[in-house]
């Protein structure tokens, strides 16, 4: 590999870390949910709105990122992204109550636009050939960081529930929540220091007017005889605008000549969202116990979600220069579709049956007596059987234990639902999961890329906190299964757009992308 590759290499995974601490902000708190359930007495609307906060707050962020990364640069932006991951984890950590709990992971929403100002930085300093390598670390970083989560929580909870001596003296049997939160401060920290070592962008220089810096940047990252050339390429791109102002900018997306690169980015934002890959990971350890599954199975089952994540985030690494965007995307996306209906007629096909025997062995439930009406019923879903559950013993204390009524009632397929659920996995992280943010880092052109990739972050942040925040209603209300099939349904119509829409990006420059598109 030549120096200009392994600097390129280099500062590509010092931003790419970005996504390692989202994916730990993200996936560390779906151990916590029942923890911070009980001590706080939270209902599905506020537990769903603490879990939710962090994409609450990038929904805000995004309104200025645009604005920070053309005015203050994209390095300074991202250095400000990673200290507000450090507040957030360590206010979180502390938060004594639901009001302050909330308020710091809303903080550590603003610094969830790490994704796309990260994208936005490799796509403006990698070799055309290697962008979608390059770009696709940020999600392999970001399963990590999920996979990293997983097993962390379940390592903090069996050290806190074996009753060692030395877990009880540091406080996790009390505080089991608060470690699995305050995990991420080491990492974020980590990330805050390395972020000085890497240039200011290029592309940002040049259009801030200093040419000389640029080409200085662009000395790090390819032969002498080509940065002419690629100069020469940005000044075509800028003349495309005479006013780059940020309001110009944005009200380009809207212009005819991007209405083709709007319906792509749109589509994609959304149905990234919709196919409901947050709901699952942010909360695994919960859907995981709608199969059956005790606490400790189904934090064991979460790290095999990350684990599955990584590996397929991986494969997508190796083939996204191979096998072009399009296909991947729209196979992806059909894999998607698929592994979701599995799911739903797993689920869609369970009973639930309490026995005596079942009541019996249910030692932490308090006044089992409570619940002998519910006994030799046969409910169709699990709606019904919470529903029962509540009318017996109230809505809050059958929110405590209708995980566990469900493990002891269920007659399900477990190992169908479980094959559907780990093939969604695999489907979202080879395909629409990394591969939407190399096309986010392609089909924008350099006049708007400041504004244009913060504005659809913006779009698929806001479906994704729709969906965080509204799944523990959802669950509540609609039943695990009729859920993934509204998942299913929005990522099927995502890709019959985008069969008629989507373009092959792989190997061209970001010029030679926008001739393409206006082609189409």
């Amino acid at each position: 590999m030549s120096s200009y590759k392994k600097k390129a290499f280099l500062y590509s995974t010092i931003v790419a870390m970005g996504g390692f601490v989202f994916g730990l902000d993200a996936a560390l708190i779906s151990g916590t949910v029942d923890f911070i359930s009980q001590e706080f007495g939270l209902n599905d609307i506020e537990l769903g709105m603490v879990v939710g906060a962090p994409a609450l707050g990038v929904i805000l962020a995004l309104l200025f990122a645009g604005y920070s990364c053309d005015k203050l640069g994209r390095k300074v932006t991202l250095q400000i992204v990673a200290a507000l991951y450090v507040v957030s984890a360590v206010g979180s950590t502390l938060a004594q109550d639901y009001w302050t709990l909330l308020a710091f992971r809303f903080l550590g929403g603003l610094a969830f636009t790490s994704i796309s100002l990260a994208s936005m930085y490799i796509g403006e300093i990698a070799p055309p050939k290697l962008r979608g390598k390059l770009v696709t670390m940020i999600q392999i970083n970001i399963v990590v960081g999920l996979s990293g989560a997983y097993f962390i929580n379940y390592l903090i909870l069996q050290w806190a529930t074996t009753g060692v001596e030395w877990a009880a003296d540091l406080g996790l049997t009390e505080n089991t929540w608060r470690w699995m939160l305050g995990s991420e401060i080491i990492p974020a920290l980590i990330w805050l220091a390395l972020l000085f070592i890497v240039p200011k962008s290029p592309s940002w220089l040049f259009f801030k007017g200093k040419v000389e810096e640029a080409k200085n940047t662009l000395a790090k990252l390819m032969p002498t005889n080509e940065i002419d050339g690629h100069i020469s390429e940005m000044e075509n791109s800028l003349e495309q605008t005479d006013d780059r102002s940020v309001w110009s900018q944005f009200k380009s997306i809207f212009s005819k000549e991007f209405r083709v690169v709007f319906i792509i980015a749109f589509t994609l934002a959304i149905a990234q969202q919709t196919s409901g890959i947050n709901a699952i990971l942010f909360y695994a350890p919960t859907v995981f116990e709608q199969i059956g599954l005790g606490k400790d199975a189904a934090f064991m089952q979460a790290i095999w979600t990350g684990l599955t994540g990584l590996v397929f985030t991986i494969l997508g690494l190796v083939c996204v220069d191979k096998f072009g965007r399009r296909p991947m995307i729209l196979g992806g996306m059909l894999w998607v579709v698929l592994s979701l209906g599995i799911a739903y007629f797993g689920f869609k096909t369970a009973t639930y049956t309490l026995t005596k025997e079942a009541v019996a062995e249910m030692t932490e439930f308090k006044n089992p007596e409570r619940i002998n009406g519910m006994i030799g019923v046969e409910y169709g879903s699990d709606i019904e059987l919470k529903k029962a559950l509540f009318d017996a013993i109230g809505e809050e204390e059958g929110r405590q234990y209708s995980g566990l009524l469900i493990q002891k009632s269920a007659k399900i397929n477990a190992i169908l639902i479980l094959i559907g659920i780990l093939s969604f996995i695999a489907a979202f992280h080879f395909s629409v999961g990394p591969v939407m943010w190399v096309l986010f880092s392609e089909i924008f052109p350099n006049a708007i890329r400041g504004i244009a990739i913060p504005f659809f972050t913006f779009i698929t942040s806001t479906t994704s906190w729709l969906i965080q925040a509204f799944f523990p209603s959802q669950l509540a209300s609609f039943g695990i299964s009729n859920t993934l099939l509204f998942y299913a349904i929005t990522v099927f119509i995502g890709m019959l757009i985008l069969t008629k829409f989507l373009v092959e990006t792989k190997g061209l420059s970001i010029e030679e992308i926008q001739t393409k598109l206006q082609k189409k």
